[in-house]
């Protein structure tokens, strides 16, 4: 290490974790890569579990099934408004209505009585207190960890195998579920596992659309005259493993959509299966065999996509695809060529194996000399914020996602399949560091008990604080102030 490396407990807090907590700081200065390691040694650190009595969290299935009947009872009371607000009928049987008719007034008996009070406000939508629910065992987890490099990890693959709860309200309702279902048991297990997971969940093939794909030659489609949807096969080969220059074609990409036809969710009439949960739907797979890549894969249903996906999870350019992804977020925007050469390796000769992966990662020199040219990301920094004030004011996860809204970045709202950036460029505009400021300054005069922001320095940053951010907090005009300008210091954002 020379003398221009960053301080690697600081390494470890920030470029691979959530940032350190007040007592925490002195966990990881004996070993920092240690400490990263013994978290990733912890078998079950990134689950969430349903049975916490704190959350209310259905499977996937139970939340789609809540939101298919929410959305039903919807169209039925739009459909009945829509019936009352007709103009009336003239007296005469059948009579057509008269032009320019309006709604008579509104009878004695509906109209409030005077002096009522104020009805209460509307109960949210299911499919808003699901989200709200989930987003709670997010914020609760990422403020519980000690290291928070497996969080870390989670945030990563949540936004590799991104969904969007802009597409439909059924998304809305199972964003969380598909993070704690498809992401968090395989996070330190296989990627081919983690692939299987994703591509199967009804999350993912709303979202992708895969619903919609209809075999042309298939039973369903000689019937309904429906046709092929792409884009499920497209991201799973330019975006899921692959990569965008990872050696395939139009032609693979079209023949990977008819193979994936018939991956479908069960509907709420209960026709294919239970309400919310995959189904192969035979009747919309398309027959035949298929190439991808240069492989004839044969006629084999479900197993025939399954097939396919198991051997691009081990392909050679979804190695290097995965590999420069995690150097790039870890490491450098510009990721070094060494590192990805090294966890691609890694990747190769352990079957993608991700707990070893992100031990290779932790290994990696680069990831302990590079300085801290990234920034942290909207997550990463509101989770930042909440570790350093505590969990005092983080109880209520609506100021938490409207930080992450006005950063940019609306959890489980990418604005693409593509998922968040996390460059540097992509943090770093005055609007959004005004945003950030004023959020440093809105969390600090939350926090329940102020210590001297000087010792809150040390507890989070230590010796890494420069003496110009020192000074900065040490003449702050109130203790307030003083943590909020520690949350906005240059060694706090960056990473």
């Amino acid at each position: 290490m020379t003398t221009s490396d960053p301080n690697p407990v600081l390494v470890a807090f920030q470029r691979f974790g959530l940032g350190a907590r007040p007592g925490d700081y002195g966990k990881a200065a004996g070993d920092p890569r240690g400490f990263l390691k013994a978290e990733l040694r912890q078998g079950d650190i990134a689950l969430i579990s349903r049975d916490n009595a704190a959350f209310d969290l259905p499977s996937s299935s139970a939340a789609l099934q809540a939101s298919m009947d929410a959305g039903f009872e919807r169209q039925r009371e739009k459909a009945a408004q829509a019936a009352l607000a007709q103009p009336a009928m003239a007296a005469l049987p059948g009579a057509p209505p008269q032009a320019g008719a309006k709604p008579g007034p509104m009878p004695a008996a509906a109209m409030p009585p005077a002096g009522a009070a104020p009805a209460a406000p509307p109960e949210p939508p299911v499919e808003t207190r699901l989200f709200r629910a989930e987003a709670k065992a997010r914020f609760d987890k990422a403020l519980a960890v000690e290291a928070g490099f497996v969080e870390r990890l989670v945030y990563f693959w949540s936004n590799h195998f991104c969904i969007s709860v802009a597409k439909e309200s059924p998304v809305r309702a199972v964003a969380g579920a598909f993070e704690r279902e498809a992401i968090r048991p395989f996070v330190l297990g296989r990627f081919a596992d983690m692939l299987m997971a994703v591509e199967h969940h009804p999350a993912m093939l709303l979202y992708l659309d895969n619903q919609q794909s209809v075999g042309p030659d298939s039973r369903a489609g000689q019937n309904r005259r429906r046709g092929l949807n792409e884009n499920l096969a497209r991201e799973i080969l330019e975006l899921h493993t692959l990569g965008v220059d990872g050696g395939y074609g139009q032609a693979d990409v079209t023949s990977f959509a008819r193979i994936l036809t018939g991956w479908s969710m069960a509907g709420r009439d209960g026709r294919l299966g239970e309400p919310g949960t995959f189904v192969f739907n035979a009747s919309a797979h398309e027959p035949g065999e298929e190439v991808v890549l240069g492989k004839a894969y044969a006629i084999g249903g479900m197993g025939q996509a399954e097939t396919v996906l198991n051997d691009i999870a081990r392909h050679p350019a979804t190695a290097h695809h995965i590999a420069t992804k995690l150097a790039r977020h870890f490491i450098a925007d510009t990721p070094p060529p060494a590192a990805v050469a090294r966890l691609a390796q890694v990747f190769t000769d352990k079957d993608g194996d991700l707990r070893a992966l992100a031990v290779a990662l932790v290994d990696t020199p680069e990831a302990w000399s590079a300085p801290f040219t990234k920034m942290r990301t909207p997550v990463e920094y509101a989770m930042a914020v909440r570790r350093t004030v505590g969990p005092g004011a983080g109880s209520d996860p609506n100021q938490t996602l409207g930080w992450l809204a006005a950063l940019g970045e609306p959890l489980w709202q990418p604005p693409g399949p593509n998922g968040f950036s996390d460059v540097a460029a992509a943090q770093a505009s005055p609007e959004g560091m005004k945003t950030r400021f004023d959020i440093a300054w809105q969390a600090a005069r939350q926090a329940k008990a102020i210590a001297n922001p000087v010792a809150v320095l040390d507890a989070v940053i230590g010796s890494s604080a420069s003496p110009e951010t020192r000074r900065t907090v040490e003449r702050a005009a109130s203790e307030q102030q003083g943590l909020a300008l520690l949350m906005m210091a240059p060694e706090f954002q960056r990473r």
